[in-house]
Parts: C-alpha cells; sequence; structure tokens
C-alpha cells in the first residue's frame, strides 16, 4: 500500500512539474487571464439578473470589454497615421528623410492613407522602399505577429473559462482543507484580488472619464491653435494607462502636451504656450493627482494598503518586464492575505483574534 502511495505520489509530482513547466512558458498571458477574470468577475455577475447562462455572460463580458478596445486602438492608429502623415506634408520632412536616410528611396510624398492612395502609391513604386525594409525584416515581423496572436489566443481562452468555470475551480481547491486554515486562506485570498482589481477597473473607468471632461473643458475654453487633439481619444487613453500608477498617466499627457506645442513654437506664436502650460497644470491636478489621491485608496481593496499596491505596480514591470505589471498585484495580494489569515492560525493565534490591518 505505501509502495503504491509513493508511486501515486512521484506520479503526481511529475506531472505538476511538467504542467508547471509549461504554464511558465505562458506566464505572461496566464497573468493576464487572471487579472482579467477578477477585474470582470463582479460584472459576469451582474448580468445573472438577465438569466443568461454562465458562457453568454462569458461572452458578454468579454465581447463587452474587446470591442471597445479594438475600436480605440484602431481609431488611435488611423488618426496617428493621418496627423503624421499631415505633419510630414506641413513641415516638408519627407525632403529631410531623403537626406538621411537611404532605405527611404527618394519618395517624393506620403501617399493618402486611402485603399485608393495606397494602391496608386503602390502602382506608382512609392512604397517599394517600405515593402523592401518590411521584405528584409519579415522573420523578425512574423515571429513578433504570431506570438502576440498565440498570447492573444491563451489570454481568451483562459479567461472564458474561468468566467465559466471559476466556481468549480474553487471549490475543487477547497477540498483540500486542513482544520478550516485553507479554506479560510483561500476564500479570503479570492475576495481580496476581486475587491483590488475590479476596483482597477472602476478606476480606469473614472479617469477616463475625468479625464475627457476636462481635456474637452480646456478646449472649449482655448484658442483653436491651442487645443489638444482628439480630447476624446486622449482621456480614454490616460484611463487605460492609470493601470500604471505614478508613471501611467504621464504616458499619454506628457507626449500630448509637447505635440499640442509643437506648432505652436514652429508657427512661431509663443504667447500661445501659456494655454498649452495651463492644460499641463490641468492634466497634473485634475487628471493625475485627485484621482490618484482620492479615488485609489478608496478601490484599493479591503486588506492591501495603498502603498504597497503602488510599489507593485511600479516595480512590478521594472524587476519582471510586462508581464509584472499584472503579476506583482496578485503576487502582493496573495503575500499579505497570507501574512493575514493563515499565517497567524500556523504560528498557534486564537482563531478568534483578529489581525491588525496593515492599512491602519
Amino acid at each position: 500500500m505505501d509502495g503504491n502511495r509513493f508511486a501515486v505520489a512521484l506520479f503526481g509530482i511529475i506531472v505538476s512539474v511538467v504542467i508547471g513547466a509549461l504554464a511558465y512558458q505562458f506566464i505572461a498571458p496566464l497573468t493576464i487571464s487572471v487579472f482579467l477574470y477578477y477585474s470582470t468577475r463582479r460584472y459576469h455577475r451582474m448580468l445573472r439578473r438577465f438569466h443568461l447562462p454562465a458562457n453568454a455572460r462569458a461572452v458578454v463580458v468579454m465581447v463587452s470589454l474587446a470591442v471597445p478596445l479594438i475600436l480605440l486602438i484602431s481609431y488611435a492608429t488611423v488618426l496617428l497615421a493621418i496627423e503624421a502623415r499631415r505633419f510630414i506634408d506641413q513641415y516638408a520632412l519627407v525632403d529631410v528623410a531623403n537626406e538621411n536616410l537611404e532605405w527611404f528611396g527618394g519618395i517624393n510624398e506620403i501617399p493618402k492613407f486611402t485603399i485608393e492612395g495606397l494602391y496608386g502609391a503602390y502602382q506608382s513604386g512609392d512604397l517599394a522602399p517600405f515593402i523592401d525594409f518590411a521584405t528584409q525584416h519579415a522573420t523578425f515581423f512574423t515571429t513578433l505577429v504570431s506570438e502576440f496572436m498565440l498570447n492573444l489566443f491563451v489570454v481568451v481562452i483562459v479567461t472564458y473559462y474561468l468566467l465559466v468555470d471559476g466556481n468549480r475551480i474553487s471549490q475543487w481547491l477547497l477540498n483540500f482543507d486542513d482544520e478550516a486554515i485553507i479554506r479560510e486562506y483561500l476564500e479570503a485570498v479570492d475576495r481580496e484580488l476581486e475587491a483590488v482589481l475590479f476596483g482597477n477597473l472602476l478606476n480606469v473607468l473614472a479617469v477616463s472619464l475625468i479625464a475627457i471632461g476636462s481635456f474637452s473643458t480646456y478646449n472649449a475654453f482655448v484658442p483653436p491653435a491651442a487645443e489638444v487633439p482628439y480630447p476624446a481619444l486622449a482621456g480614454a487613453l490616460t484611463g487605460i494607462a492609470s493601470l500604471i500608477p505614478v508613471v501611467g498617466m504621464k504616458i499619454v499627457y506628457v507626449p500630448l502636451t509637447l505635440v499640442t506645442a509643437l506648432p505652436i513654437a514652429l508657427g512661431g506664436t509663443l504667447s500661445s504656450l501659456v494655454y498649452v502650460g495651463g492644460f499641463f497644470a490641468v492634466a497634473v491636478v485634475v487628471v493625475d493627482t485627485i484621482p490618484d489621491v482620492v479615488l485609489r485608496p478608496l478601490l484599493s481593496g479591503e486588506e492591501t494598503h495603498v502603498g504597497l499596491l503602488m510599489l507593485a505596480y511600479t516595480l512590478g514591470p521594472v524587476v519582471l518586464g510586462f508581464y509584472g505589471l499584472f503579476f506583482a498585484p496578485i503576487l502582493l495580494v496573495v503575500g499579505l492575505t497570507f501574512a493575514n489569515t493563515a499565517l497567524p492560525r500556523l504560528l498557534g493565534a486564537s482563531e478568534t483574534e483578529e489581525p491588525p490591518a496593515l492599512d491602519q
């Protein structure tokens, strides 16, 4: 009997190691999937009032997140291409590129970003330098696109089945119970992850609305030359960037300030730069500082310390790379919850004894 148990245990360890090694290869999409699951689980449950089955609700959740994001990215890409072409034409940057970039190949003008414009440029040979450049780096581009699509596929599939079968997974984990310590810990982790990550989703929505309102109001009171381009798009991107505390929103409004100021500086109307300075002040105070001070503590969960959470979001990408933005806060919640619930019990504390709150 002992020999059979040893064989089963050894087999289980081998399978666990293999699965762990495979999961590590996809740690980034798996981490993002867990992040999305806890961010949207409350929304998934709210859809029960429409009497939809779990799989239909999961589809609704993912579509309602994916479609606006795809439209936002597509809209931003098209506008970026149009504005880049306009800027290049206005300041004759094609001539500068011809003088300094060999592969630019003597192109006289940038084609219009329409089907007719691109087709005409292809027929005239103006796209030949770009096609040659893409061909020379085809292996890199192919690898990049294929890896992105594979990771996206993993994120979609894992998030979907977590939403559909999350309760089954939690019940299976709760089977490994030892004097209620494991159950208490897993239930506490589950609650806190949902509170923290769903709070982040609410924070993104709130910051987006604040930014859109602030940028649009600014445009209503300044001369046309000092207006911020596409305030609604810029506000939405600012909200998404707010996922990264401290530096996140600056990724949007600092370049936006420079883009607004550059035509004014090149046009010689330096007096209008005062308005741009006012926009930067509005972005720093109203969009960045006030929501970060007021909203983030309210939406950071029940037990997780706000300062530690900000450090996790900030240092996670530095230490772990891109996926650290999602992995670090999850790891922080798991660790702090263990310190608050399981650790005192393991050290012999009474079940009725409440540990001190970490954020007081």
